[in-house]
């Protein structure tokens, strides 16, 4: 079986093939964008940072949060590629290392690292600082140093928030140096036209480069048949899943406070439906095919 790392490299070197990634938070979002067919998955930091801890994407979820929502995520996703934020490698190069090690353990199959001071924010925030470049490429240099020469390593995806600090050549500066020191995708982010889309895509060739199209940002609403004319290789939508389920989960609380029942919202899904959604049938047939009888 291929693992998720090389089967992501096969499809970024496919000149046909854009990855297109749903962002997930959680088991039950990376259940149903598995049902819909992806080829791929990204975890989500505002997701997870949302998830975990219950606050905005301000670096206050730290590595085991992350850790831990890559390992059952990636447990979902099986072979299937899950790309995952993660942050600034939370700390120096030695806490850089240890981060793409637990990932690369638990089967991501990409992740990218960004060059914000802490505590960061996201991306699509304002007053975003970033490090000087020196500070940047040492993480890159230790998670390019700390992951395993084989074909479970992670794909490094270098992202700079230059872009709104301090301008469109200074973050392709950055994006090239990391390059240089073993880098395989840029993540430029915070995009604000297609005119500087274009320029670092050529800038950056051949190298890919991954669009992240957080809905209502700071980017455009570009579709995905945009990004592909532009020459996006990945395009990451972060807020699919938290935004509709915040709204679904407000829908259905208010259903309660208001009418005193939940049964519009559950739209006829009741305890065996909504286990079918998390897999129940395979569990039942891994049991039987194991000699199990508590499923019968």
């Amino acid at each position: 079986m291929t693992p998720p790392a090389q089967k992501l490299r096969e499809y970024l070197a496919d000149p046909s093939k854009t990855v297109v990634l749903p962002g997930v938070y959680d088991g039950i979002s990376a259940r149903v964008a598995m049902s819909v067919g992806f080829d791929a998955l990204y975890m989500t930091g505002a997701g997870t940072a949302a998830s975990t801890t219950g606050h905005p994407d301000l670096g206050i979820a730290g590595q085991d949060d992350f850790v831990r929502n890559a390992n059952m995520i990636t447990d979902v996703a099986g072979n299937v590629p899950v790309i995952c934020d993660a942050d600034t490698g939370f700390g120096g190069p030695l806490n850089a290392a240890r981060t793409i090690k637990m990932y690369e353990r638990a089967g991501v199959a990409a992740l990218h690292i960004e060059d914000q001071v802490l505590p960061k924010r996201c991306g699509h925030l304002a007053g975003k600082i970033v490090v000087p470049l020196e500070d940047f490429l040492t993480k890159i240099r230790a998670v390019v140093a700390a992951r395993s020469k084989g074909p479970t390593a992670p794909v490094i995806i270098a992202r700079t928030d230059a872009l709104q600090p301090n301008g469109l050549e200074d973050a392709i500066l950055r994006l090239k140096a990391a390059f240089a020191e073993g880098a395989e995708v840029a993540f430029l982010e915070g995009l604000r036209s297609k005119e500087d889309a274009v320029t670092a895509i050529k800038e950056l060739a051949p190298h890919p480069v991954l669009l992240n199209l957080a809905t209502n940002g700071t980017t455009p609403n570009w579709t995905v048949t945009e990004a592909k004319e532009m020459g996006f290789k990945i395009v990451i939508f972060p807020l699919a899943g938290i935004c509709a389920a915040a709204h679904a989960l407000r829908k259905g609380y208010e259903e309660i406070k208001n009418e005193g029942t939940d049964v519009k919202t559950c739209n006829g899904m009741g305890p065996k439906e909504f286990f079918n959604v998390m897999g129940m049938q395979e569990c039942i047939e891994f049991d039987r095919m194991a000699g199990g009888k508590a499923y019968k």
